[in-house]
């Protein structure tokens, strides 16, 4: 028993130093620090025009007039599906909408995204990014109106963060949040 009462403390003090074990008061001072966590599995595969699913190319005419289709790619994340689409609007910039296909195959744009600079933002988008205590100067930004509420989410990319955005920001009726939680499209 003698050695067993070493090894013990050993043991809590190990665990109590881990990354696993933290105090309700620490776990309180880091949750609202901006950055998220990892996001859930997607799997993507390009797809060619002649894949996408019947009435896309006519929805993305529908969301961005005059838009040229270069590219697509679906995408499965959490049992659903997206159709990511990218091309061009009529004024040559660069566009993609995602395109969410519901259980019964019906298509819907749920967001139309376009990559800006971080000093494009709303002062308040940046304002708000700037206060989180793991604030950071993102070396991305992409802009995603959503098609429903017509809010803004301003999708932040750490440096060396380039798979997902680190930080989003909602941009609706002239307030700015961050999210707490991943944006679900």
């Amino acid at each position: 028993m003698r050695r067993a009462v070493p090894a013990l403390i050993l043991a809590a003090a190990i665990g109590a130093c881990s990354p696993g074990a933290e105090t309700a008061d620490n776990a309180a001072a880091t949750a609202d620090n901006g950055v998220l966590a990892a996001g859930p599995e997607t799997v993507i595969s390009n797809v060619t025009q002649a894949e996408l699913p019947a009435g896309l190319a006519a929805l993305a005419e529908a969301t961005v007039p005059g838009m040229t289709i270069a590219e697509a790619e679906r995408k499965e994340r959490e049992g659903r599906i997206y159709y990511d689409v990218e091309g061009a609007r009529p004024d040559g910039s660069d566009v993609e909408i995602d395109v969410l296909q519901g259980p019964d195959g019906k298509l819907t744009a749920v967001e139309v995204q376009r990559d800006i600079d971080w000093a494009a933002a709303p002062a308040q988008v940046r304002a708000a990014a700037a206060a989180k205590k793991d604030a950071f100067v993102p070396e991305r930004v992409i802009e995603s109106r959503q098609v429903d509420s017509g809010a803004t989410i301003y999708e932040l990319f750490a440096p060396g963060r380039k798979d997902e955005p680190a930080m989003e920001v909602r941009w609706q009726n002239g307030k700015a949040e961050v999210l707490g939680e991943r944006w679900a499209h």
